[in-house]
């Protein structure tokens, strides 16, 4: 999860609304600038062999689980 989460703080594009103390280990959220970027990403992801990465349907944006079984090549692509 420091992996990613150290990813999305410095970067420009990808956000995360979540703050540092309430961070889920298990559960990454972050956003792009806009939905329909959102949209892409996880259409783009799939094809690239990385599934459900799309966020809650209430809440939207992406969300990336890494649970036990996730290896550190997951994250990292």
């Amino acid at each position: 999860a420091k992996l990613l989460y150290d990813y999305l703080d410095q970067s420009d594009f990808y956000t995360t609304t979540v703050r540092k103390e309430d961070r889920s280990l298990m559960n990454v959220t972050f956003r792009s600038p806009s939905a329909e970027l959102d949209a892409l990403f996880a259409k783009e992801s799939a094809a690239a062999g990385m599934s459900n990465l799309k966020g809650h349907r209430a809440v939207g944006g992406m969300r990336a689980s890494i649970y036990n079984a996730m290896p550190l090549e997951g994250v990292q692509t």
